[in-house]
């Protein structure tokens, strides 16, 4: 550690994995002149069912709006309440809001950074009517937990697996066989990148079908190939719904990339094996740990600074591994702390204070199928570099 020396140029956060074969998809969409939702987004539905081991799969433009139609199946709305974690990204929130409803913070297990269903428990009033828990950094949620509580309550169960392509609970791929319906994130950090994109899985049909018309504007089944020499240009707009559809040039991305998943899964775990050795005895530091019913996907990596070990803050040990040239991020800001949510409801930052502390102690490493055993050794000398300098 004496001899760390600064790499001259910037290592980023995340990069997406890209081969000739995505380039290639893209390229013969593109000519193919169905751009928009076709045979390409049609064949990836079907084969990401199959991965996941669901019987329906609907491709949409994001991880939020699969949350959001999920939602919508149920008719949840005004006067209701939805359950959820306050260590995550907004929109599993934000879903909760747009449909009228309550979103309701349950706390976490500050080993994990997963909601707790112990927590859940508490929360749940007479007007509650589902839970959506986040399979947080692809971890999985304690769901067969989470599934009795829900069973019991009579609650919907709509999981947030954003981060969860290649997680698995008791041996089985998250989405296989869903209680509910499961929503999923293709964004370009993912395990699974096409850019933008996401897709709703469930074993119940209605919740498919509600799903298929109102990620297309309400439109009857099968408008979408009404331009074809098959179609129909007649449709019925069946109910007010949303432009939520994934297309064809993302569909491209996405089956390249599905493909793709053992290698791109082996590459994060060479990188993810350095990681664990740097930091398996390092008492400033803590590392997620992972359940004993769980396989982690391995979408980020989460370390944890301990404060009172260190003479400097959280804040400050990041900008001492930008200083390295290492792009780092912090996943989650606690969404109660957010002004949105604070002002609206009230929330202060002690109202949670697992996810709290996690929030403000946490910092996600690089992590991506391209980063490498030389560089993901680099990030660890740098965070190791930076522990010599400022421990007590």
């Amino acid at each position: 550690m004496n001899d760390f020396k600064v790499r001259g140029d910037w290592m980023p956060f995340c990069v997406p994995d890209i081969t000739d074969a995505e380039v290639q998809a893209v390229s013969d969409t593109v000519r193919s002149g169905w751009w928009a939702k076709g045979p390409r987004t049609i064949e990836f539905e079907k084969r990401f069912a199959e991965y996941v081991g669901a019987k329906y799969c609907v491709g949409v433009n994001s991880c939020t709006a699969a949350l959001h139609l999920a939602l919508l199946s149920q008719s949840i709305g005004p006067g209701d309440e939805v359950i959820t974690t306050p260590l995550t990204f907004a929109s599993s929130a934000n879903t909760i809001v747009h449909v009228g409803a309550t979103p309701v913070f349950a706390d976490i297990d500050p080993d994990t950074g997963l909601i707790d269903p112990r927590e859940i428990e508490k929360k749940i009033t007479d007007r509650t009517r589902a839970v959506v828990p986040v399979h947080y950094a692809g971890l999985a949620a304690d769901i067969g937990e989470i599934g009795r509580l829900c069973d019991r309550y009579g609650l919907f169960l709509s999981e947030d697996a954003a981060h969860a392509v290649e997680t698995r609970y008791n041996g089985e791929l998250i989405g296989h066989h869903p209680k509910g319906a499961v929503s999923y994130s293709f964004y370009a950090t993912k395990n699974l990148a096409c850019g933008e994109g996401g897709a709703l899985v469930t074993d119940d049909e209605e919740i498919y079908r509600k799903a298929c018309i109102l990620s297309c504007h309400g439109m009857s089944a099968g408008s979408w190939n009404r331009y074809g020499k098959s179609g129909s240009w007649r449709y019925d707009i069946e109910e007010p719904g949303f432009k939520y559809n994934m297309f064809d040039i993302q569909a491209a991305l996405a089956n390249v990339q599905l493909s793709r998943m053992d290698d791109m899964q082996r590459r994060r775990f060479e990188a993810v094996a350095v990681y664990e050795q740097a930091f398996r005895d390092v008492p400033q530091l803590r590392v997620q740990k992972t359940p004993a019913y769980c396989h982690h996907s391995r979408h980020l990596y989460i370390l944890r600074i301990v404060p009172e070990a260190l003479t400097i803050s959280r804040d400050q040990f990041i900008e001492e591994l930008k200083a390295r040239n290492v792009g780092v991020s912090v996943h989650f800001i606690a969404l109660h702390t957010m002004s949105a949510y604070a002002k609206r409801y009230g929330y202060k930052p002690e109202d949670f204070p697992k996810a709290y502390a996690f929030s403000e102690s946490e910092i996600s490493l690089p992590m991506y199928s391209t980063l490498g055993v030389e560089k993901a050794q680099y990030v660890a000398d740098a965070v190791l570099d930076v522990v010599k300098k400022f421990k007590k």
